[in-house]
C-alpha cells in the first residue's frame, strides 16, 4: 500500500498586491494588477516527530518570499516579448507603441519569461526549496505552489524532489 501525507498552507496572510503585464501570442497585456492569494502544499514522509513540515515555518518562509513581491510591478525579465532596458534608477518596458518607466525600488525583475501566475509559482517553489533545503527537509517528496489572480483562476507548479 502506498501512503501519501501533505501539509497546505494558503490565503490569510499568504496574499499579496502586484502589477504584471503578461505576454501571450505575440501580444502584450495592459498594466494591470491582482490581490494574488498564494497556496503551499508539500508531501512527505513523516519526520521522527510525525511531522510532514511544520505549518508555521511553512507560512513564515512562504510570507517572507511573497513580501518580496507586494506592492511591486513584477517585470518578466526573460520575456521574449518585450523590449526591457535597465536604466539608472530605473526599468524601461515597451511593447508596440507603449513605453513604460519604472523606478527600480517599484520593481521585482524575476528571472521568467512571462508573469503570468503559473511562471510565479515556479519563481515562488524555486525560492521556498532553497529555504527548505536550508532548513533540512530531507523527507520532503513533492512542492506544489498555486497563485491565485481572482476566485477559480489560479496557476499552479509542481516539482518533485
Amino acid at each position: 500500500m502506498s501512503v501519501t501525507r501533505k501539509v497546505t498552507v494558503e490565503r490569510n496572510r499568504l496574499r499579496f498586491a502586484a502589477a504584471h503585464m503578461a505576454t501571450f501570442a505575440g501580444d502584450c497585456e495592459p498594466l494591470h494588477g491582482h490581490n494574488y492569494d498564494v497556496f503551499v502544499e508539500v508531501e512527505g514522509d513523516l519526520t521522527d516527530d510525525s511531522w510532514v513540515w511544520d505549518f508555521g515555518d511553512l507560512k513564515r518562509a512562504t510570507k517572507a518570499i511573497i513580501d518580496k513581491l507586494d506592492h511591486k510591478f513584477v517585470l518578466q525579465r526573460e520575456s521574449r516579448v518585450l523590449d526591457i532596458e535597465e536604466q539608472e534608477g530605473a526599468w524601461v518596458v515597451s511593447f508596440g507603441g507603449r513605453r513604460y518607466v519604472f523606478p527600480t525600488t517599484d520593481v521585482i525583475a524575476l528571472p521568467i519569461d512571462n508573469s503570468t501566475a503559473e511562471r510565479i509559482a515556479e519563481w515562488v517553489a524555486g525560492e521556498l526549496l532553497v529555504y527548505l533545503r536550508h532548513a533540512g527537509a530531507k523527507s520532503l517528496q513533492r512542492l506544489t505552489i498555486g497563485i491565485e489572480e481572482m476566485p477559480g483562476q489560479t496557476g499552479w507548479y509542481t516539482v518533485n524532489l
